[in-house]
């Protein structure tokens, strides 16, 4: 059977910018979309979610970080080539069509749909707003300096679904849960912003990064007290435990040492803050597993 060297190789070469478009080598997205998941999740499940759904939002989350890439690129391939972190993207070099970027989104979107489908009619109906978030989000860079608080939305959507679907019911709880991890999405994805920002504003891209000017250390420091001290209600709330509460203060050093990062505003330093998110939501996850297994819901801390 005669094989054709040049055309596997060309295949080859454009799955591998596929991976790309969807920043499969950069999965720091989507563990800052799993993390609050996770939180979620364990609160509605009091600490023993239903184990398949927590493998459907874990796929779902997975699925909709990549369809967000995709459609982000799609949204910004006329602005990727101008500024420094993003000119090597496929859609800035030509690599991947806009409409192969578009079927993508697509293909992704219904991947996760269907798995939403197992899941219960409630969250069914909220699993549409997701997809409007994640569609919406890129295109707000034009028109408003609080892009930022629009990806919050879409990254924070996942709390009330996990708590339709382990309750069937949307608490208080799910909802401050929902505006802290909004707030703390808006918070790292300022620091994200502070990287871009020279580039931005030469283009005409908006963000909470220009908004904030030369208040955006102290604009995050509030940002950041206003997560911690939700995340501390909540716990209270819910009777967490001194884990949960070590988890937190834990993340309260980090977020100072998020802070000592950006004192200069240098790109790098504040490209490392921002990646060092995924730590903080991890800890405030595991601290939330192991209260769970120490204090168990149905006796309260």
């Amino acid at each position: 059977m005669k094989t054709f060297p040049q055309i596997d190789s060309l295949r080859t070469d454009h799955f591998s910018h596929y991976l790309r478009l969807v920043r499969a080598d950069r999965p720091i997205g989507i563990y800052l979309l799993l993390w609050p998941t996770l939180w979620a999740l364990w609160l509605a499940g009091e600490g023993h979610p239903v184990w398949w759904i927590v493998l459907i939002f874990i796929l779902g989350t997975v699925l909709m970080r990549s369809a967000g890439c995709a459609v982000n690129d799609y949204a910004d391939r006329h602005f990727d080539g101008k500024v420094e972190r993003t000119r090597q993207r496929p859609l800035a070099t030509g690599a991947i069509l806009p409409g192969e970027a578009l079927g993508v989104f697509i293909v992704l979107c219904l991947l996760s749909f269907g798995l939403v489908l197992l899941l219960d009619w409630r969250t069914i109906l909220l699993a549409f707003v997701a997809v409007a978030l994640a569609a919406i989000y890129p295109f707000t860079k034009r028109y408003t300096h609080l892009p930022q608080l629009v990806l919050g939305a879409a990254f924070a959507w996942a709390i009330p679904m996990a708590f339709s679907a382990l309750q069937s019911d949307l608490s208080i709880l799910a909802w401050m849960l929902f505006i802290a991890a909004m707030i703390w999405t808006v918070m790292y994805d300022t620091l994200y912003a502070m990287v871009d920002r020279e580039d931005d504003l030469k283009i005409g891209i908006k963000s909470t990064a220009i908004l904030f000017g030369a208040y955006d250390r102290l604009i995050i420091g509030l940002l950041q007290l206003a997560v911690l001290g939700l995340l501390w209600l909540i716990g209270d709330m819910a009777m967490r435990g001194v884990i949960y509460q070590s988890g937190l203060l834990i993340g309260a050093a980090l977020f100072a040492y998020q802070q000592y990062l950006i004192r200069e505003r240098q790109r790098d330093a504040c490209f490392k803050a921002f990646l060092s998110n995924n730590l903080f939501g991890f800890i405030v996850f595991i601290a939330l597993f192991f209260d769970f297994l120490a204090y168990p819901a149905a006796t309260g801390a």
